[in-house]
């Protein structure tokens, strides 16, 4: 709430700033005259609101992660925090059930040891949402009052307008960057205590997987780490089912769209096709789990299968396939539509058909983009969790057999990360370590399909 109010008033001033500065503005020049000013007033303008914007968001974004802490702080040195528990889960259940009800979140308590916290944590609220709006307000109004009287006829707005709006896309740009970052080292460094507990030959390497999460902690099984059949699993039914039906499905639905078409069936086609990317997996989970699991058993038992299992790769796979397919159909679509009509028209007045113009000039052409297509998919594939859980259930299994039951990497990560063992456990830090192998995996796909893509590229052009 505090941080809505925040930013509310954040607008607020810099609306008014901004009519403020314009008005300075147009009021100098209407006293010296259109060329006085070195820039336009819109630019004055926009130079008061960012002083005041700018330095209220920067503190909104700290307060938001300093006054909770500091709201917590402040309950704990209260004496009715004096018979909690000195850590532990008990003590983080019942200071979230006080706080909840002290904002709102909950009617009532239902712990007694709860009770006594409500009225701390209420006054700890307002005194730090208080302390929160006045600095904040503070912040505002000495930018824009320092800002509003730097505005002259000379003052050159537009310049330093300009070169805040650049510093602000350059750090939009780098959070993609941050974010990649932090999660790789979060990753390594859970990854390095899960490898200080098992040895890494037998998590890579290991051809059996049972973590237990209720075991022993300071003494690992290695051999129940081993994650050869998560990785085949994830191969298996994301590489290799999924892109038997994902790529020639959706190439050759590329190029009927943009070669043989009618132009007024593509425009209804071309959107129906992508509407598959905006399904949510659960339904496409659901799908697998009550119509294609069921019929790929039925048609197994028909064949003189012994015993199919109702959860299968091949079930997960095919769904997992056509999920997919809008991601190689639109990327080689856009790909072939963009090689030049020149290339087209000069292969077929040489003599070749349109199967030949196709197969020799365009998609040769539009390599580097059905290749970029294919990596994306692959690399949407290997992370899908929801298809598989449904599909494929969550047992580990190494087995060549598409109609036999097994599961994936992410599957396992969000198992171990669910249950209830200790976050210092093996069993839990082994999500960490499956995710740093599936991290690097997907990094890798990235760099070949850029290697491929320039190769290509470079010999093309």
């Amino acid at each position: 709430m505090s941080v809505t109010i925040l930013l509310l008033l954040a607008l607020g001033l810099g609306l008014a700033g901004w009519l403020a500065g314009r008005a300075r503005a147009w009021s100098f020049r209407r006293s010296a005259g259109a060329g006085a000013l070195a820039a336009l007033p819109s630019y004055h303008a926009w130079y008061v609101a960012l002083w005041i914007v700018v330095p209220m968001v920067v503190f909104i974004a700290a307060w938001s992660v300093i006054g909770p802490q500091l709201v917590s702080q402040h309950v704990l040195a209260s004496p009715a925090a004096a018979d909690l528990p000195a850590f532990g889960f008990k003590r983080e259940s019942l200071l979230a059930e006080a706080r909840a009800v002290a904002t709102g979140a909950a009617p009532a308590v239902f712990n007694d040891g709860a009770r006594a916290l409500v009225e701390p944590y209420r006054e700890a609220i307002g005194r730090y949402q208080t302390i929160g709006i006045v600095v904040a307000l503070l912040l505002g109004f000495l930018g824009g009052a320092w800002s509003f009287l730097r505005i002259k006829p000379d003052f050159t707005a537009r310049t330093r307008v300009e070169r805040t709006v650049m510093v602000i896309l350059l750090l939009a740009s780098l959070v993609a960057i941050l974010t990649t970052l932090g999660i790789f080292v979060s990753l390594v460094f859970e990854t390095v205590r899960f490898f200080g507990m098992v040895n890494p030959i037998d998590f890579l390497f290991g051809l059996h997987w049972g973590p237990d999460p209720m075991a022993n902690p300071d003494n690992p099984d290695p051999s129940r780490y081993g994650a050869i059949p998560l990785f085949w699993g994830t191969i298996f039914i994301g590489a290799i089912i999924a892109m038997i039906v994902a790529i020639p499905l959706g190439l050759m639905s590329a190029i009927y769209l943009t070669q043989y078409a009618d132009p007024r069936l593509r425009s209804w086609v071309k959107p129906a096709l992508e509407i598959l990317a905006g399904v949510p997996t659960v339904v496409y989970g659901y799908f697998a789990a009550l119509t294609v699991a069921p019929f790929i058993r039925d048609l197994a038992l028909a064949l003189g299968a012994s015993n199919p299992s109702s959860e299968s790769a091949l079930a997960a796979g095919l769904v997992m396939g056509v999920m997919i397919i809008p991601f190689v159909s639109s990327m080689a679509d856009d790909s072939i539509a963009a090689v030049p009509q020149a290339m087209r028209d000069g292969s077929l007045a040489m003599g070749a058909t349109t199967s030949e113009t196709i197969r020799r000039v365009l998609v040769p052409a539009a390599l580097p983009g059905i290749v970029a297509g294919v990596m994306l998919a692959i690399s949407r594939a290997i992370g899908e969790t929801m298809i598989v859980v449904m599909a494929a259930s969550t047992a580990a299994n190494l087995s060549a057999n598409p109609l036999e039951a097994m599961t994936t990497v992410t599957v396992q990560i969000v198992a171990m990360l669910t249950g209830e063992g200790s976050f210092d456990h093996p069993a839990t830090l082994s999500a960490f370590a499956l995710g740093f192998v599936l991290f690097l995996v997907t990094l890798g796909l990235n760099f070949v399909a850029l290697r491929v893509v320039k190769r290509f590229r470079e010999a093309y052009e």
